[in-house]
């Protein structure tokens, strides 16, 4: 089954090279394209994966996909951007984005990103991977690691999920079914207080988890 693909972009231009690069390719499917955010935030074909920019006119795509993650959680959100500031990053990630890549990225890189986030990965471009680095490293300990307690194969899992391991790897890795390991990251989420595999990895580096 080719990946759903669903694009908003506000740039003609650009959201037509995407609908392109995207129909050059037998794995995915462009269901649609907007450049606005739907401010009825429903879809006639829930995407797989949507390809988010941030700057759009009235709401932004951070608000945006907040709104989407609410209704639809499963749904995979890139965001694809020219931002490169600490905040936009750190906001993205917090309001459910599972990837944040520059849109200066080459055309293949793009294409695997999503491909890898479909798969349950979270890409980042290496700039992007330095400043949430950098703003994890510059965090002051807020004390709450000690309130959190995880068991050791949940610590496993989280661990696998910082590494990048889609959940069929971490499957594998452990010797457990699918569904298992889709069970152990809902009980981690609910212990983190967190709701996407990107906000897991924060919490989990910030207060030392792994």
């Amino acid at each position: 089954m080719p990946i759903k693909v669903l694009i908003v972009e506000d740039n003609a231009n650009l959201r037509l090279a995407l609908k392109t690069l995207l129909s050059l390719s037998g794995d995915f499917i462009c269901i649609g394209d907007y450049d606005r955010p739907n401010p009825a935030t429903s879809f006639t074909i829930v995407p797989d994966v949507i390809l988010m920019d941030i700057d759009l006119p009235g709401e932004n795509g951070i608000a945006y996909t907040r709104r989407i993650k609410v209704l639809y959680p499963q749904v995979n959100i890139l965001m694809l951007t020219v931002v490169e500031r600490d905040d936009k990053i750190m906001e993205a990630i917090y309001a459910g984005a599972s990837g944040y890549i520059l849109k200066s990225a080459m055309p293949e890189n793009i294409l695997e990103h999503i491909r890898v986030v479909h798969k349950g990965g979270s890409p980042l471009t290496p700039s992007i991977a330095r400043v949430i680095f950098s703003n994890i490293q510059g965090a002051v300990e807020s004390g709450k690691k000690d309130s959190i307690t995880l068991t050791a194969r949940e610590i496993e899992i989280l661990d696998a999920l910082v590494k990048g391991l889609t959940y069929k790897k971490i499957a594998q890795r452990y010797f457990i079914a699918i569904d298992t390991v889709r069970s152990h990251i809902r009980c981690i989420y609910d212990k983190l207080n967190v709701h996407s595999r990107s906000e897991a990895i924060v919490k989990a580096l910030n207060d030392k988890l792994v």
